[in-house]
């Protein structure tokens, strides 16, 4: 998989996780912890987007932490209003 790295691609990462720790915990799939490791907010939060066919799930072969964690920046950019700040 090539993949382009996103502009802010880092703070996109932040606000998925901020927006996605509250879907997931919101959809009643868990409860974060404070110490638990952002790798694993990463997986959880990726394979329940993909269940909930929120988002493409990544090929098998691509299915690692890097490619996850794009593929969530990727999916907070296109939720964004076209005027957020981490899209200018």
């Amino acid at each position: 998989m090539s993949k382009k790295k996103l502009k802010n691609e880092n703070d996109l990462l932040k606000e998925a996780l901020r927006v996605g720790v509250r879907y997931f915990e919101s959809r009643g799939a868990g409860k974060f912890e404070p110490t638990d490791h952002i790798d694993i907010k990463i997986r959880a939060i990726y394979l329940l987007l993909v269940k909930d066919k929120v988002i493409q799930p990544l090929a098998t072969n691509d299915e690692n932490l890097v490619n996850m964690r794009h593929k969530l920046a990727i999916w907070i950019s296109k939720n964004l209003p076209k005027d957020h700040q981490l899209l200018l």
